[in-house]
């Protein structure tokens, strides 16, 4: 997926590759730009939500891109727009129109929860954005009400179908989870028989915002099990070869017009070619999503730092990087991962 780079900016020559000290490449940041989201996903926080951050501590639009600028040139490539919900904060897209122009980032991509998104798919064809993942765990009403505590599917679909309808490459998100969803796996699966999505499942993960506890114990469907489900019912999967610094691994299935996908994301499979970088909404930098931050951007930001300044703190963060999640999450205090939100750390 590439953004059509404008003429201001096509002399400007691509920086090297950054590595860290395990020889990872740093190519792809995931910019969270909220911590509000629209939906109430059991997984993610609590019924009541969690405390959202003042406005004023997250990071502005023009910090945003700044740092944007400033990673693009010590690497970085691709930009994924998460949350929160994206949509939910104001004058997103004057913001995305932006950010496509920044030299050095050629993939502008976003994860939406679908309810508010559909009015700005052709806008969002229009600026190059090429691949947008959806988060579905069900497509039956009833469930979809249940686990995310509102009534949304309709405008979900609608989304998916635009999305469709403008050439935009869709990947769905499905979180697996005992006693909530295993009855959709296969019917999400066989929208890729039809329609050219992948349709990704993907482990439960800790961070619910304290919701409930989180062990290995609560994770009776790892990515083996998954797997083995989904070929009980279509039969071998073939495996399609793996982009370095991919999470999720992909398959086909015979007679399907898309694919489907299984992403480790608790058995944490894929550390060793990991190349993301996160960013949360008050401009915490994440190196490993396990991880509890490793530099606080916005105090560079605001403290009058350098640009010079910034770039030296971003490359010693780099540097000092956890080996994989399961290093990253025994240096945090006392391991409380589940009191963090995904809608806190950027998805």
């Amino acid at each position: 997926m590439l953004i059509n780079v404008p003429a201001s900016s096509v002399s400007t020559p691509p920086a090297s590759p950054l590595y860290d000290q395990h020889g990872r490449p740093l190519e792809y940041l995931r910019l969270a730009v909220t911590d509000r989201c629209n939906l109430r996903c059991f997984y993610c926080m609590p019924e009541q939500g969690i405390q959202y951050m003042p406005r004023q501590e997250l990071l502005s639009y023009e910090e945003m891109l700044r740092l944007c600028s400033l990673l693009a040139g010590l690497g970085v490539r691709k930009v994924r727009l998460t949350g929160g919900e994206p949509f939910v904060r104001r004058d997103l897209m004057p913001f995305i129109e932006r950010l496509v122009e920044v030299p050095g980032i050629a993939d502008v991509s976003l994860t939406t929860n679908g309810v508010l998104t559909r009015p700005h798919v052709p806008a969002l064809a229009r600026l190059g954005i090429r691949s947008v993942n959806l988060s579905l765990d069900t497509l039956n009403r009833e469930r979809f009400h249940r686990i995310t505590r509102r009534d949304e599917l309709p405008q979900v679909l609608a989304t998916l179908q635009a999305l469709l309808d403008e050439g935009i490459q869709v990947k769905i998100n499905a979180v697996v989870m005992e006693g909530q969803n295993i009855e959709d796996l296969i019917p999400l699966a066989e929208l890729s028989r039809e329609l050219p999505v992948d349709v990704r499942f993907i482990e439960e993960m800790p961070f619910n915002g304290g919701s409930h506890a989180a062990t290995p114990a609560s994770l009776p469907w790892h990515h083996q099990r998954i797997r083995q489900h989904l070929e009980q019912h279509f039969g071998a999967l073939t495996p399609l070869p793996r982009p370095a610094g991919a999470t999720a691994a992909d398959y086909t299935i015979a007679g399907h017009t898309g694919s489907v996908g299984i992403i480790a994301a608790y058995s944490r499979t894929f550390c060793g070619s990991c190349n993301r970088l996160r960013l949360t909404p008050e401009g915490g930098l994440k190196t490993c999503l396990y991880d509890q931050g490793v530099l606080d951007t916005r105090a560079l930001l605001r403290g009058g730092a350098s640009d010079a300044d910034i770039r030296a703190a971003l490359a010693q963060a780099f540097r000092n990087r956890a080996k994989d999640g399961f290093e990253a999450e025994q240096q945090r205090p006392l391991h409380q991962l589940s009191f963090e939100s995904m809608a806190t750390i950027g998805g």
